[in-house]
């Protein structure tokens, strides 16, 4: 049955089928050829129970905080401030494309939407001063990657809905790795500008002055990611909760740049159904799979395969690793997670693993699926905002940030407590 379930996922969606309908037909398929029991009677009580949670109502609220944020003139102010304070490193301004994607990261916690708002603030700017397309659209692709890793995310809230698992715990497991994977960024394209200066462009130097006056458009978004993750580990708000208020306080954030229009929310508002709308059809797919899978026997199959090759743990675990990294080549990342995790989780926890470990891992590893072809989605919404050049120049811009990503992959499995330190203190 392994094989079979695998066969079908990698052909229905080699078809372009949606990913929500795909897992449905294969739950289908599952009740028809793997099982005498009749699933499908429990298909109505399963997407009910899919959708009836008040923790999936953060999704709709985290995405409508970053729609406002991006189509409300925050990012450009941003960005203009970053670039005065990082500028005068090796590479120039790609520092302020990894320290913009990394702000929008902590209030979007969408990964296309952030490479999406730093790629159009920036790519006039590369064209402008003759940066290297390759490495400064390269790190736009990787910076946006940080959006599902740093608080908020929304494939954290995923994960921890199909998983049963803590979300503020994943919330707070997921921020030191993403800050860390953020300085790796930065320090590895400074080395890689100072060993080649053609990659970057001119340094620049502001002065103090000029650098403290432009903390003003900083200043906002920093309350907005305090008040929406401080409110809620102290306790003060669910996360459904905190992502209400940090709504509200982003359509203040536009309010003050003047970027509220009839225009801006109506088209905010499109957006959040449109992503909103996807993610739960994937969601109760999902669902239903896993209780067409559970009940097939898939798990206990699984268990008995892997057990059957006589690995350990870790052998396992690296096992995972390498099927991750090859399905990102061809499956979309929210997808890979809500297909993968009905089958794997179960049995990484069985072998002792902690879910909220496991999770980050995952998230890490999904990142990658972002900006490797051919279905890389953060190269496409780069390559799109370029508009000229190739799109191998922006594929290999991103080698280097790949290189950081399987980095920190190491640096999980050896270290568990560089994800599980925050969430284990606090």
């Amino acid at each position: 049955m392994i094989w079979s379930v695998a066969a079908a996922l990698m052909g229905l969606l080699a078809l372009s089928i949606p990913v929500g309908i795909v897992l449905f037909l294969l739950g289908f398929g599952i009740d028809q050829f793997f099982t005498p029991f009749p699933l499908l009677r429990g298909l109505g009580q399963v997407v009910w129970s899919a959708s009836n949670s008040s923790t999936l109502i953060a999704i709709p609220f985290f995405v409508l905080l970053g729609e406002v944020l991006v189509r409300g003139g925050v990012a450009e102010k941003t960005y203009a401030s970053l670039d005065k304070w990082f500028s005068w490193l090796p590479g120039g301004l790609i520092h302020a494309n990894i320290g913009t994607a990394t702000m929008f990261s902590a209030t979007s916690g969408s990964s296309v939407a952030t490479a999406a708002t730093v790629a159009t603030v920036a790519m006039p700017q590369a064209e402008r001063l003759g940066y290297d397309p390759r490495l400064f659209s390269g790190a736009i692709a990787a910076g946006g990657t940080l959006g599902i890793l740093i608080p908020p995310s929304i494939n954290l809230i995923v994960y921890g809905f199909l998983t049963e698992t803590s979300i503020p715990r994943l919330f707070l497991a997921g921020l030191l790795p993403g800050l860390l994977m953020a300085l790796a960024f930065v320090v590895v394209t400074a080395i890689l500008c100072k060993i080649r200066p053609g990659l970057g462009g001119v340094s620049r130097s502001f002065t103090w002055g000029e650098r403290l006056a432009s903390l003003t458009q900083l200043v906002p978004i920093m309350i907005l990611f305090t008040t929406v993750i401080g409110s809620i580990y102290a306790g003060w708000a669910t996360p459904t909760e905190s992502a209400a208020v940090g709504v509200a306080i982003a359509l203040a954030i536009a309010a003050a740049h003047g970027g509220i229009s009839g225009r801006m929310m109506r088209e905010s508002l499109l957006g959040t159904i449109r992503i909103t709308a996807m993610i739960m059809l994937v969601i109760a797919g999902a669902y239903f799979l896993n209780f067409t899978l559970a009940s097939a026997g898939l798990g206990r199959e699984l268990q008995d395969l892997l057990g059957g090759l006589n690995m350990s743990p870790l052998g396992t675990l690296l096992v995972v690793i390498a099927l991750y990294i090859v399905l990102g080549f061809f499956i979309e990342t929210l997808s890979l997670m809500v297909a993968t995790i009905p089958i794997i989780v179960p049995v990484m926890a069985g072998l002792g693993y902690d879910k909220v470990w496991f999770g980050i891992l995952m998230i890490v590893l999904v990142e990658m699926a972002l900006i490797t072809p051919p279905v890389g989605l953060n190269l496409y919404v780069v390559q799109g905002a370029r508009k000229s050049g190739r799109m191998t120049e922006v594929m290999l811009g991103t080698i280097p940030y790949v290189l950081v990503m399987l980095a920190m992959v190491a640096l999980l499995v050896l270290v568990p407590d560089v994800a599980l330190f925050l969430p284990d203190s606090l």
